[in-house]
């Protein structure tokens, strides 16, 4: 299965390029500072129609969760913050600090502070959940976890294959990195992406609040023969952002997840629509709901540092909070999605 979704996910956008006629040259230059695809502008009527999609998926389990009565929590509570919790916070704000001053004597480590901002961010989140619930991921399933760690650079180099194709995001600030340096520094950056959401949703799950009523939501079974069809749309639209990106820059994130999950229905796997059949959304939505506050953060970092991403968003760019335009913080709801599913696989 990981051998044919692989083919699927990085050889479909090619394919796309080169029936669309356009040369491959720019969408492998490494590191990747050209900037080919010229992007459509705002639309009222755009904005409007995805917002509402958003607000279609997302409201229902808002209204839920606040309609519905809080269970009591089984989570056992700590007398004393983890002392390695505290390094975490000194971590993060020193690396905070850093990242968003431009004293002329911290110049040369200015570019390097995403690291440290995101392995303390992990092992802070850690210490919470383990102060509030005696138990984290860090701490109570180690071995797994720290197996994240290099699964998550993979992982996001993929996405940034994607971004190839559609350039919704293009780095600023690393102009001085050699393609090796880059590599290494980017490698290590993408592998807190995997273990910082893990580590968030943990968090989430120990507030009863979040997910009241959400174990008791509509059915859902989605039956084998679905899947081919699922993964005929996910294909096409990974071919599609090779011909029409303004178009189809939404299926960087659904694409893949149907993909992954499709091919699971099909081989009758368990997956992460699995617990739907029995009317349990927890799991989904505090994935989301965990790559949305992650999200917050990436950006809020972001925004002050001197090597940082900057967006280009058809249609829709507008709004910004921070770097980000608004209605792009949708696209971390289906990242969840797709991070949950990239955990199940490792730790298969």
């Amino acid at each position: 299965m990981i051998v044919l979704a692989v083919a699927l996910l990085l050889g479909l956008p090619l394919l796309g390029v080169r029936l669309a006629g356009t040369s491959l040259d720019g969408y492998l230059d490494f590191p990747p500072l050209t900037r080919y695809v010229e992007h459509a502008g705002f639309s009222w009527l755009a904005f409007a129609l995805m917002a509402a999609f958003i607000a279609a998926c997302v409201l229902p389990f808002v209204i839920t969760i606040f309609r519905s009565p809080v269970r009591a929590s089984n989570t056992v509570g700590r007398n004393t913050f983890p002392r390695w919790g505290l390094a975490g916070i000194v971590l993060t704000l020193i690396a905070w600090g850093i990242a968003w001053t431009r004293l002329p004597w911290m110049a040369t480590v200015q570019s390097y502070t995403f690291i440290p901002l995101w392995l303390g961010y992990i092992v802070t989140v850690n210490a919470i959940t383990l102060w509030v619930s005696g138990r984290s991921p860090l701490t109570h399933e180690t071995r797994a976890y720290l197996r994240l760690f290099p699964a998550s650079a993979l992982f996001w180099w993929f996405f940034e294959y994607l971004n190839r194709f559609v350039q919704n995001w293009y780095y600023v600030g690393i102009d001085a990195f050699a393609p090796f340096e880059y590599a290494l520094w980017a490698s290590l950056a993408f592998s807190t992406v995997l273990p910082a959401v893990c580590a968030t949703r943990a968090l989430l799950a120990t507030i009863p609040r979040l997910q009241a009523g959400l174990d008791h939501g509509v059915h859902v079974r989605l039956p084998r023969r679905a899947a081919p069809a699922g993964l005929l749309l996910a294909a096409a639209g990974l071919l599609a952002i090779g011909i029409w990106p303004d178009w189809t820059y939404p299926m960087v994130w659904l694409a893949p997840f149907v993909i992954i999950v499709g091919l699971q229905i099909l081989l009758g796997q368990q997956n992460i629509l699995s617990s739907l059949e029995e009317g349990d959304w927890r799991d989904i939505w505090l994935w989301a709901l965990a790559a949305l506050a992650c999200g917050f953060f990436w950006e809020t970092w972001n925004f002050l540092s001197a090597a940082k991403w900057v967006y280009a968003v058809p249609f829709v760019h507008r709004f910004e909070i921070f770097e980000m335009p608004l209605l792009g913080y949708a696209g971390y709801l289906p990242f969840g999605l797709e991070c949950a599913v990239a955990v199940r696989l490792v730790n298969r």
